[in-house]
């Protein structure tokens, strides 16, 4: 199935579609002066594929956090983390397909290179079974791969550039599309740069940004002038994933805000008389203490960056109104709670089910509420994932009201969201004495095709201490649950899922 992306309009009223399965593959370079709405495109970009495909965005600026409140994605601070932590904590993002924004504004120029450079490392140190598709978004990219030395340290400078160039040469086998945006052209590695297929180039002034411009969309000298008249959103944009010739582009409307749009116009207060004036400013100047320079806000002590991943949880809507709702009847609560019982039952009847990401059935979810009129407040992303790990379990209606599955769920919260499944459907086999799951079974409920990423976790569960797996006769396994006193009946790990 093709997935087009929804960018805008171009020049002949049509939507301007971006094929996304073609970026993954071809990677994506957008350049504009500041104020053309470059990093507009990038937001349009995310909005539109945050459900169909992990993303993970290097933000300088700390302009794209706000994609947390209304996407889900997990916001690491690089000033509260070392490199170290940092490149680790890449390696589980790509591991557990979450979405993050690696946030660089609090730390000096250096260290956002030395930051980025661990983080964009640390994708690529994952073993094959992991290489799931993701997009890999570099705001302001002449910082992180300069075409000359600048005020940064040699040393990060080209720790940066390798590993930028590692995403753009190599990203594609591993499964990141790199997509990255910069003021210069000029400043860009060209090494970077060239491994690009797909432009979108916004307005931009000075004549050698023009000339490159034009020769990366295979225009003529002549017609590099067209970028001074660009208006602000407005992108040329070719490539495989876009179109075969240059075309005009309107880039769409966002859902979310950048921290860092420009102060709207203010006019100024009204004015006084010249010698109320000269007192208001002049002598009280004269006599205030000389004022410290600003410093950045204390922050409070931040947990190790590999238990926030696991315990990830993205901040709660803000409530609607300030009147309190009413609360629900018992009656309306088993109403909805069966409504939402079928509407899970119908996610789950697709064969293909299990292994699309949790964001894109969410997103299903969401779509089916709204056509079935359920009532109250939908459940966030995490409440979900947790929902969809019950579900996937097969426990019956009657046996999930149990206290003994009660317990299974509270054993089941102390474990990271992706591996809650895996143990809720042993624990549901095990408590009806089931034969044990196959491997193909384990990787199903995980996500994955891969039997041997199922062992791995099978064996990630026992070192946590939340089963035990018993070898049997004739090849047989059978799984203990730690705490529950659960076994199941032995069964055979090569079995078909």
């Amino acid at each position: 199935m093709t997935v087009g992306i929804d960018m805008g309009l171009a020049a002949d009223g049509r939507q301007a579609l971006l094929d996304l399965e073609e970026l993954l593959s071809t990677r994506l370079l957008v350049q504009g002066n500041s104020g053309s709405g470059k990093s507009h495109l990038l937001r349009r970009l995310l909005e539109q594929s945050a459900p169909w495909v992990q993303q993970v965005v290097i933000d300088p600026e700390g302009d794209f956090v706000t994609l947390a409140d209304r996407f889900g994605h997990l916001v690491i601070e690089a000033e509260d983390h070392p490199e170290a932590s940092l490149q680790r904590a890449a390696e589980r993002v790509r591991r557990h397909r979450v979405s993050v924004v690696l946030n660089l504004e609090g730390v000096e120029v250096d260290a956002q290179l030395r930051c980025a450079a661990a983080f964009l490392n640390g994708l690529f140190e994952v073993e094959r079974d992991d290489w799931t598709p993701a997009l890999v978004v570099v705001d302001e990219a002449q910082l992180f791969a300069p075409a000359t030395a600048g005020e940064a340290s040699d040393e990060a400078r080209r720790a940066a550039l390798a590993a930028m160039t590692n995403l753009m040469c190599r990203g594609r086998k591993r499964g990141l599309a790199g997509v990255i945006a910069t003021q210069r052209l000029a400043k860009l590695a060209k090494n970077v740069a060239a491994e690009a297929s797909n432009f979108m180039m916004g307005r931009t002034f000075l004549d050698i940004d023009m000339a490159r411009a034009a020769d990366l969309l295979g225009m003529e000298r002549r017609q590099a002038e067209m970028f001074r008249d660009l208006g602000r959103g407005q992108f040329i944009g070719l490539g495989p994933a876009l179109s075969r010739r240059p075309q005009s582009i309107r880039i769409g409307t966002v859902e979310t805000v950048s921290r860092g749009a420009a102060p709207a116009l203010v006019p100024p207060p009204v004015a006084v008389s010249a010698e109320e004036t000269r007192e208001l400013i002049l002598s009280a100047a004269a006599v205030e203490a000389p004022r410290p320079p600003p410093r950045r806000a204390a922050r409070p002590p931040q947990p190790d960056i590999l238990a926030q991943l696991a315990q990830y949880r993205p901040a709660a809507a803000p409530e609607a109104s300030a009147t309190p709702p009413v609360p629900p009847t018992a009656e309306q609560l088993a109403s909805r709670q069966q409504q939402v019982a079928n509407i899970m039952a119908a996610i789950l009847e697709d064969p293909d089910a299990g292994f699309r990401p949790a964001a894109v059935l969410y997103q299903d979810y969401l779509v089916r509420l709204r056509i079935h009129e359920v009532p109250g407040q939908p459940e966030d992303l995490p409440a979900f994932r947790r929902m969809l790990a019950e579900a996937c379990s097969g426990i019956g209606a009657e046996a999930a009201e149990t206290p003994e599955w009660q317990a299974a769920l509270a054993r089941a919260a102390a474990l990271p969201e992706d591996a809650q499944g895996v143990f809720l459907l042993l624990a549901r086999t095990a408590l009806e004495r089931g034969a044990c799951p196959s491997d193909a079974a384990i990787a199903r409920a995980y996500g994955s095709h891969s039997a041997s990423r199922a062992r791995r976790l099978l064996g990630w569960l026992e070192e946590r201490k939340a089963i035990v797996c018993r070898a049997e006769r004739a090849g047989r396994r059978s799984i203990a649950i730690i705490g529950l006193g659960w076994e199941t009946a032995p069964g055979d790990p090569a079995a078909p899922g």
